[in-house]
């Protein structure tokens, strides 16, 4: 079939981060307006995504990018990411001096600002003024970045820092500081902060950023998402040709959203199947088929329970039950396809915190944990991999579902890991504790809708620990598990606060949890933010 003759309707965005048809952005083949230097944050993706929002098109590149390379782009701005390195260590990720010499504004962000002050001969202090969290600034300049604000205004912004600057460079003024050191400087066309402006906590970070693109760097915003819609499906035409596509469909919203995506460009190309690895939610291989047959989507289910948990059998690591899941469904996936003919091809939807958690992107981010379809892959996998929401969050996918017209009680669910239930069943896993975790889960969301908050919640979930408690039921003894409650709210997954349920709420929810579910006594609710913590346990 000819990929010039399909004229698919309009879709949305899928690769938001492609070279492809850079002509038509910028106006001139290379020129980029913002490059932002990966030094290895887990949350330089957020920073790109505020500025795609803002209509400002960047590119995210390695720290170690050539200069003359960088130069040649024609940026009209350039930004340093946050990182987990001490810049006095000596592997810290460097730049060369002369980039802050070129007349091109510059703004550090966190690890950034660290690095300009070294750079500059500023005086860098360790430990002395950690800070985690949300902390709360005073304006002492409001001009720059600051542009909008009071001098002596108090802000709260969200910090992850365990250096700080002590002293700045001597042609610098300071423009914000925090009880415990220096949060932000300026001098001439580079700016530093030491908060991260890209997360949701901050709240006034959209309006930094805008301050540093706008009003510092001059930069017009013309960054569309929508001119890219039949660019990207026409991608994936291109790319598939007459070859068939597989779809891993785990009944989270992120894959059904793909399988919907990919059944409307391919139509009889796509083969959706969901891969029952018996981790699944209660009744959710039943719902999504069903959903995924009325929207013309053809979903193949396969019972592969025993096999899995067969693999998984005494398993209790975190990392080896991730590696194991993704090596066996893989393996599954490709026996199903050699009963396809032309089948190359394998769409997930991966999405960046997956990626950005598991591998280092562009930079020397830290393995946070490693996602089943992202470090659990064999290196010599058949089946090529399609990965369109790759670079986009879970709010992106979810406006895709609804330019799909996919409804908002499937787009609304709460996400769900690929290794599933594995993953929250902390220590070996039985068939006996998959029961008890499901029954314990389900009856946490149906309280949740009952009480109209789920909508409210990000993500919400039940886990199941690997201890026993003593009890008392029924005037006997009882030594039964314990599970944990967790719920949070976030835009976009890379941070995330803890619900404040109300006493009664939770109440409720524990003791429907004890008393229908034999074989869990105790239940307690997990107050965490991320970070420091992930959202899951594992």
């Amino acid at each position: 079939m000819s990929t010039t003759s399909m004229s698919p309707k309009k879709l949305p965005i899928i690769d938001p981060m492609s070279n492809l048809d850079r002509m038509s952005r910028s106006g001139k083949t290379g020129d980029v307006p913002v490059v932002i230097l990966d030094f290895g944050s887990q949350f330089t993706q957020l920073i790109a995504r505020t500025l795609r929002s803002l209509g400002v098109y960047c590119e995210i590149e390695p720290y170690s990018i050539n200069l003359k390379v960088l130069k040649s782009r024609n940026p009209k701005a350039i930004i340093l990411s946050g990182g987990p390195a001490s810049v006095k260590a000596k592997t810290a990720p460097k730049i060369g001096e002369t980039l802050l010499s070129w007349n091109i504004p510059v703004l550090g962000i966190c690890y950034g600002m660290q690095l300009i002050s070294f750079l500059k001969e500023g005086k860098l202090d360790s430990g002395k003024a950690r800070e985690y969290g949300f902390c709360e600034i005073e304006v002492q300049e409001n001009t720059g970045l600051f542009h909008g604000f009071q001098k002596g205004e108090k802000l709260s912004v969200w910090m992850s820092h365990g250096d700080s600057v002590g002293k700045i460079p001597k042609e610098g003024k300071v423009t914000a500081q925090s009880e415990k050191c220096v949060v932000a400087f300026q001098y001439e066309n580079i700016h530093a902060i030491q908060f991260h402006p890209e997360v949701a906590h901050t709240s006034i970070g959209t309006k930094v950023l805008s301050n540093f693109v706008f009003g510092i760097a001059g930069i017009t915003p013309t960054w569309k998402m929508e001119n890219f819609l039949e660019t990207q499906s026409r991608k994936i035409l291109d790319l598939v040709g007459d070859n068939q596509v597989v779809g891993g469909v785990s009944g989270g919203v992120d894959s059904t959203v793909l399988a919907v995506l990919l059944g409307k460009i391919l139509g009889k190309r796509f083969h959706p199947i969901l891969i029952d690895n018996g981790l699944l939610r209660k009744k959710e291989a039943e719902e999504v088929s069903i959903f995924l047959k009325n929207q013309g989507v053809n979903l193949k289910v396969i019972d592969a329970s025993r096999l899995f948990l067969k693999k998984l059998k005494g398993v209790s690591d975190p990392e080896k039950k991730r590696k194991i899941i993704g090596k066996t469904f893989i393996e599954v996936f490709e026996k199903e396809c050699k009963k396809l003919k032309n089948a190359k091809f394998l769409g997930q939807g991966t999405l960046y915190p997956d990626v950005i958690e598991s591998v280092a992107v562009t930079g020397p981010s830290q393995t946070i944990k490693t996602h089943h379809n992202v470090g659990g892959l064999p290196k010599k996998m058949k089946l090529k991999l399609i990965e369109p929401f790759r670079e986009l969050f879970k709010d992106e996918v979810r406006d895709i579902g609804k330019q799909l017209g996919i409804p908002e009680e499937i787009l609304g669910r709460h996400p769900f890991p690929g290794p599933g239930l594995a993953v929250r069943i902390l220590g070996v896993i039985t068939p006996n504790r998959l029961k008890l975790l499901r029954e314990a889960d389900a009856i946490f969301t149906e309280e949740l809708r009952a009480k109209d908050l789920y909508r409210e919640i990000w993500q919400a979930f039940v886990v199941l620990l690997p201890v026993k408690a003593v009890g008392v039921m029924g005037d006997a003894r009882t030594y039964e598990s314990v599970v944990s409650l967790r719920a949070v709210t976030s835009r976009d997954g890379m941070t995330a606060d803890w619900y404040g349920f109300e006493k009664n709420a939770l109440g409720r929810i524990a003791n429907r949890i004890i008393n229908e579910v034999p074989g869990i006594n105790r239940v307690v609710y997990d107050i965490s933010s991320k970070p420091p913590a992930t959202i899951e346990w594992e």
